[in-house]
Order: C-alpha cells, then sequence, then structure tokens
C-alpha cells in the first residue's frame, strides 16, 4: 500500500472548483476524535492510490507529517470523463471494525459469451462488515458454468469467517439469460410500443 499525501485546504467559495483548475482534488476526511478537515490531494496520486485500493479500499494518509489509516467513503467523479472530482475519507482507528461496501467481481463473463448467452446483474457492490486489516479489495463469483436460466445470490459468494454480510443472502444479485432471447424480448417490447403510440393517436 503505498502513502497519500494531503493537505488542507482553505474553505472559501468555489475552492473545489479551483482545486480541480489546480489538477489537485478536493475531498472531505473526518473520524472519531477530530472536526472535518477539507483537503486537496493531487490527481495523479490520486488515480495510482486509487487503482490499486480500488475505490472502496484502505488508504495510507500523511498529513503534516503524519501518516494515518483511511477508509475510502465515496469517491465522486465526472459523469462524462470519469475523473475523480470529490473524495470522502473515514479515518480509521487502529483495526476498528468498520462497514462498507466491497465490489463482486464476476469471473468467467467469456464463457458465457461463447455460448450465446448473457449476464444481467442486479448488483455491483455488497455491504459487508469487518476488521480494517482484513477488508478485501473485492468478492469473486465464478459464473462460467452458468446457463440461461441460472440465479445466482449474495448466498452463492464465498467469505471467510472475518467478514459478516450485512444483506440478504436471497438477494439476486445476477442472472443468465439467453442472448437471442433478449433480442426477441426487446423487439416483442418495440413493438408493443408502436402499437400502443398507433392506438393513442
Amino acid at each position: 500500500m503505498g502513502e497519500l499525501t494531503i493537505k488542507e485546504r482553505n474553505k472559501v467559495s468555489n475552492s473545489g472548483r479551483k482545486s480541480r483548475a489546480k489538477g489537485l482534488v478536493p475531498g472531505v476526511i473526518y473520524g472519531k476524535g477530530m472536526s472535518n478537515l477539507m483537503f486537496e490531494v493531487g490527481c495523479l496520486e490520486l488515480g495510482k492510490e486509487i487503482s490499486n485500493s480500488g475505490e472502496h479500499g484502505i488508504l495510507n494518509v500523511n498529513f503534516n507529517g503524519e501518516t494515518k489509516s483511511a477508509l475510502i467513503k465515496e469517491v465522486q467523479r465526472e459523469p462524462i470523463n470519469h475523473d475523480v472530482i470529490h473524495l470522502d475519507l473515514e479515518l480509521l482507528d487502529g483495526n476498528s471494525q468498520i462497514e462498507t461496501d466491497i465490489p463482486i467481481q464476476y469471473v468467467g463473463e467469456g464463457f458465457l459469451t461463447q455460448k450465446g448467452a448473457v449476464l444481467q446483474k442486479e448488483k455491483d457492490l455488497v455491504k459487508i462488515s469487518c476488521e480494517s486489516n482484513k477488508l478485501p479489495k473485492s468478492i469473486k463469483l465464478n459464473v462460467s458454468k452458468g446457463v440461461d436460466g441460472s440465479v445466482y445470490k449474495l448466498g452463492d459468494l464465498e467469505f471467510g469467517e472475518e467478514i459478516t454480510v450485512l444483506e440478504s443472502l436471497d438477494t439476486v444479485i445476477a442472472a443468465v439469460a439467453n442472448e437471442r432471447k433478449l433480442t426477441s424480448d426487446l423487439m416483442a417490447e418495440e413493438k408493443s410500443e408502436v402499437i400502443n403510440d398507433k392506438v393513442h393517436k
């Protein structure tokens, strides 16, 4: 894990916009025993650390020469080019118990494509609780053996004993459908819309 150096920014109007204009990303860090601190950090440096830890991981944050661990609570991105425009961090107290979302990594989608099927994803994240030093970067689900009609639930994910899932294990996260069937359904919906338009005109 690398280290992210942050600098306090002034609480002035449009300071976030000014930070971004200088190639910096504005953010806020908070936690027990401290007031909310508004900061800015280099865009390239931040991008490198997020690439390593993931958008829901833990960063080593250096402020005024002191390094502490912080959990990424939210990464806001610009909708068109997806550049990071704001960052929320929560300061961690040792190996404390944390609640956060981790990404679901679907493995084997290429095999479904070869079989003429597609994976319809209902969820990309799952909320968990664990000690901060045991936070996984993601959780994998192998879907390569899926067939038309296969349904995957949170209960199909394999978590270690140190992880507590904070959602119902019956929650559907993905399903496999035949690609031709999807195309047929879409055409039927479009045909129905055309007929309804003609009826109402």
